[in-house]
């Protein structure tokens, strides 16, 4: 070659320079604060269980993490987003084990690389995988819940996440409008709950009685958290560093803060005292409220977003108990219902101007506030589908998981007792013993035998009489270990 002749690069190198690096930081960023929502959601969970079970929680949703991070780079990307499947249902397995998926524009925006696209996408579904692992709550053996989440990822998420996002699903061509994820991600993890929730049976009455978050400081902590990383997953979902992304954040924070407040005012009519998980709960609302609509609407429209969800979340609370099935965390009332107010808003007020303001989806059909009438019945329509999907298929991959020998979703009633930490785990969240209210019961009390009946502080193995019975049926407990002793038998068994 003289050195007149210019050097000729490769194809793909014109390709690499033709993105804008801040849009490209911008996105990385914003998948780590979305990644931040794991930790987030296991603080969370483990704030409001029972002491003896906070960290199955924490592990189940920490593990989950990691289930998806493979299934995701395995098959699931492709299955949500390749763009050679036409069926408008799910993809094919042209992008498997990420096969292909590098510098080209990805289907989700021209914006950013499919392989940038691939890895904000993946923890949008470890997320949603998060979410529904509150299912497991204080009954849920983690191991068979590991299972399900691969198949339910495989069959739930990615169908749904097709319908909305793939530029071949039937959900998008069709115009509705879903920013980040009401359906994929709210709708998919509430409703998956509920049908995960109704498979796995209601806990046990006595476990009902009495109660309540064994942490509430962390349950804050957690929500600070999820709400730091909804900032990167609504933001982030405009996929670029542009004015429509910011709008989202504005409309995320918006919507959080008028439905935490609306849900504490609800709940003080009750108790006359300002409840943190209140709080905490109906900001959580907001957000799930904004995901679906945070890049559609004006900031004013997610005023009425927010209060319409703290509102109304807060009265769905109520559903669990006229169907009798034990959402333990309240997913479906949260995140279900919170996603479905979302979605419908779009229908009333998004608007073209905010659509266009990432200078790529320019002349949008929008909802009611540009005269678009027929958008209140496909974004109705889109949740009925959506719903009824999840619930059916969540409620038989649960059911045929429970079947597997060895895969029992349920924990045994002694288990759910003694606490899913103690059967499931061998840790503990928070490992000490609680003196009781009086303090001579630190010592115990003399029992007809002359020796001390020890009974452990707290509840994090929920031991008490009410559980087991009359004292002489009771297990001693070691005030040191806290598991029931050992005896033995003249034939040299051993007992409880």
């Amino acid at each position: 070659m003289s050195e007149s002749s210019p050097a000729r690069l490769p194809a793909h190198t014109c390709l690499r320079n033709a993105y804008d690096r801040g849009d490209l930081a911008f996105i990385i960023v914003a998948g780590a604060m979305v990644f931040f929502m794991v930790p987030g959601l296991a603080f969370l969970y483990s704030g409001l269980s029972r002491r003896k079970n906070a960290l199955s929680l924490i592990w189940a949703v920490a593990a989950s993490n990691g289930v998806v991070v493979f299934q995701w780079y395995f098959w699931g990307y492709s299955l949500a987003f390749s763009t050679t499947a036409t069926n408008g249902f799910i993809g094919n397995l042209s992008h498997i084990g990420l096969r292909n998926v590098l510098a080209g524009p990805s289907p989700g925006s021209p914006l950013i690389p499919d392989i940038l696209y691939s890895f904000f996408q993946m923890e949008f579904a470890c997320v949603t995988a998060a979410i529904l692992m509150g299912g497991l709550a204080e009954r849920g053996r983690v191991l068979p819940g590991m299972v399900f989440i691969f198949l339910w990822m495989t069959l739930v998420y990615c169908p749904l996440a097709c319908w909305i996002w793939s530029v071949n699903g039937w959900a998008f061509k069709w115009g509705v409008m879903d920013f980040a994820g009401g359906g994929p991600v709210e709708i998919g993890s509430g409703v998956g709950g509920l049908a995960f929730s109704w498979v796995l049976g209601r806990r046990g009455e006595r476990q009902l009685i009495n109660f309540r978050p064994h942490n509430v400081g962390i349950v804050y902590l957690g929500t600070a958290m999820l709400w730091f990383g909804w900032i990167g997953f609504n933001g982030g979902s405009s996929f670029g560093a542009n004015i429509r992304g910011i709008v989202a954040i504005w409309n995320t924070m918006i919507a959080g803060a008028m439905a935490g407040l609306v849900w504490c005012a609800l709940d003080f009519r009750y108790e006359r005292r300002w409840s943190m998980v209140g709080l905490c709960s109906g900001s959580i609302a907001g957000l799930v409220a904004a995901t679906p609509s945070s890049g559609y609407i004006h900031p004013w429209g997610s005023i009425v977003t927010g209060i319409l969800a703290g509102a109304i979340c807060n009265f769905a609370t109520k559903v669990k108990f006229l169907i009798r099935i034990d959402d333990a965390l309240d997913l479906f009332a949260e995140h279900a219902v919170g996603g479905i107010v979302g979605l419908i808003m779009n229908a009333f007020f998004a608007s073209t101007t905010i659509i266009a303001l990432d200078d790529v989806n320019i002349g949008v059909e929008a909802g009611w506030v540009d005269h678009n009438w027929k958008a209140l019945y496909k974004q109705v329509a889109y949740v009925a589908a959506t719903c009824a999907y999840t619930f059916v298929v969540t409620a038989l991959l649960a059911k045929g998981v429970d079947m597997i020998p060895g895969l029992k979703l349920r924990a045994s009633p002694e288990g759910e007792i003694l606490g899913i930490d103690e059967t499931d785990i061998g840790e503990f969240a928070s490992d000490y013993i609680e003196l009781r209210r009086e303090v001579h019961d630190q010592f115990g009390t003399t029992s007809a035998t002359g020796k001390f009946d020890f009974v452990a502080g707290g509840d994090r193995h929920g031991v008490n009489d009410n559980d087991l019975g009359s004292p002489h049926e009771q297990p001693k407990l070691n005030p040191i270990s806290e598991k029931p002793e050992q005896h033995t038998n003249g034939n040299g068994t051993a007992h409880t």
